[in-house]
């Protein structure tokens, strides 16, 4: 059994989140940069995670995505169904035809299928809060959110009013004046 980079990704991007959406909503653009994930699979994934009700969205000049539920409501095990994330050891999928259509299990099926539930037992086990106290104990560096404002800090350049004329047409009536 492995698991894809879909359900290691929404864990790792659920956790940035989580670390960071004490400041307002948090841009999947700066997730993208921080754990450099592409931001077009952030976008699927975090539509997946927002279907589940694990994230909510803010539009907007400041927008971005905040957790859905608080962290220690939400578990490990949510993230990765909420993916479509296999957590299945056996090789048919819990359908029970390891061997082919006709020949039925495999002598491994329950060993592979007792595994499954116990993984998935402990994926459940495991909460968001739990993950970002681990890196917060770890000293991961949580930078402060930069101060979004309204009125750009660039000064507001008047453009160039054009007083030549602007046609063939234009510049004979004016030298006809």
């Amino acid at each position: 059994m492995r698991l894809t980079t879909k359900g290691r990704f929404a864990v790792t991007a659920m956790i940035d989140l989580a670390l960071r959406e004490h400041s307002g909503p948090v841009a999947l653009a700066a997730i993208s940069a921080r754990q450099q994930i592409s931001l077009s699979y952030l976008e699927q994934l975090f539509g997946k995670l927002r279907r589940h009700e694990l994230v909510e969205s803010t539009r907007g000049p400041g927008g971005g995505y905040s957790l859905g539920r608080k962290a220690e409501d939400i578990t490990v095990a949510d993230i990765i169904v909420a993916v479509d994330e296999a957590i299945d050891a056996t090789g048919c999928g819990g359908g029970e035809n390891c061997m082919g259509e006709d020949t039925g299990r495999c002598m491994t099926h329950d060993l592979w299928a007792s595994l499954n539930a116990k993984m998935l037992e402990h994926l459940h086990s495991i909460s968001l809060k739990s993950l970002v106290d681990d890196q917060l104990n770890r000293g991961v560096s949580v930078e402060e959110a930069p101060i979004k404002r309204a009125i750009s800090s660039q000064p507001v350049v008047k453009p160039i009013k054009i007083t030549a004329p602007n046609s063939v047409f234009a510049l004979g009536s004016a030298l006809a004046k």
